[in-house]
């Protein structure tokens, strides 16, 4: 029985609402590799040309308050001199890894009030449009029927994806775009945003409507993978792998190249995200309704992340400007030729 500690792998099955876990991916996490010190000779004794120990040296950094009059919550500043005029010492925008910078978006997205009625009554028809005239099947056994199909029928040819994709796709994702984290780094943060932001979305809907599993309802379907740990309604993949294609086609279309140049890469991302949630439903591990209705919110967030005035080149025209200046940073990674506006502090 002690194989049985391999089942707490599913406590990383927050991670099948998609990307969060990326594992494999961590070009940009903050860390990825090991530096050895001595004990005898610690590397923060060695010591300069003038004998002081290295380990003592300190660049200068200031702790300022810098709270504007009237204002309710207090500002701090690090400054390289304890003066307004010190040079601004905080941590970097370019330092944020393309994981966490998405906590940023995701923090502006969740306090807007994208959660609308309007969406929950959409969502909700396509359920609801499921129960099928009376005395004939209801839309929920055809779909469990088309599932059975599916498992028999393509669930062996699929399983590599089906496995690849449990926990993660931005890797499909970047190798489709032909990028590394470290080759487009501000795109690696727009697919990272859209992953967070669309499993966030999912789950405050999975959350709401409680549908059951369709390995509930057919124990035969038998998921090749650990089912996850919430509820089936909207699929988190089809939400992300969509979000995911909407938001590099809008930095595409930032970017100014011709359409006959971003065709090709847009089609085939939106290729890849309904692949993406098919393959789940091969997996017998969401209804094509899941799918439809990830597909749909996935609309919905966009809108919301995307919402801007202007030509949508300053991040100051955005609703949401920390998504706003990641997607306009990807766009410059491809076309460094793409001329931006002069930002204003």
């Amino acid at each position: 029985m002690t194989g049985n500690t391999g089942n707490t792998g599913n406590t990383g099955n927050t991670g099948n609402t998609g990307n969060t876990g990326n594992a494999g991916i961590n070009g940009d996490a903050g860390g990825g590799w090991f530096v050895p010190d001595r004990a005898d000779f610690p590397f923060s004794l060695e010591v300069t040309q003038d004998e002081i120990e290295i380990g003592t040296l300190r660049r200068p950094v200031f702790i300022r308050d810098e709270t504007p009059a009237g204002a309710t919550r207090k500002r701090i500043a690090f400054r390289s001199a304890d003066a307004p005029t010190g040079r601004p010492l905080a941590f970097e925008n370019r330092a944020w890894a393309g994981r966490w910078y998405a906590y940023r978006v995701l923090r502006e997205f969740a306090a807007t009030p994208w959660d609308t009625d309007g969406l929950n009554d959409a969502l909700a028809q396509i359920l609801l449009d499921l129960r099928g005239p009376a005395g004939g099947p209801t839309g929920q056994e055809l779909e469990l029927e088309t599932l059975v199909v599916l498992a028999r029928d393509e669930r062996a040819s699929a399983m590599a994806e089906i496995l690849a994709q449990d926990v993660e796709f931005i890797t499909a994702f970047m190798e489709a775009l032909s990028m590394t984290p470290g080759s487009h780094p501000r795109t690696y943060r727009v697919l990272h945003a859209a992953s967070l932001v669309g499993s966030f979305a999912a789950l405050r809907f999975k959350e709401a409507f409680d549908r059951p599993r369709p390995s509930f309802l057919c124990p035969a379907l038998m998921p090749p993978v650990p089912v996850p740990g919430h509820a089936s309604f909207p699929s988190g993949h089809a939400t992300q792998s969509r979000l995911m294609a909407r938001c590099v086609a809008f930095a595409l279309r930032l970017s100014g190249l011709p359409h006959a140049e971003r065709r090709p890469v847009n089609e085939t991302l939106k290729a890849l995200a309904r692949r993406v949630a098919r393959n789940r439903e091969i997996a017998g591990l969401h209804y094509p309704s899941d799918s439809v209705a990830g597909r749909r919110l996935a609309n919905a967030v966009f809108e919301t992340l995307a919402r801007h005035s202007g030509d949508g080149l300053s991040r100051r025209h955005y609703a949401l400007p920390a998504f706003g200046d990641a997607v306009i940073k990807a766009a410059r990674e491809f076309n460094p030729d793409l001329v931006l506006p002069p930002e204003t502090p």
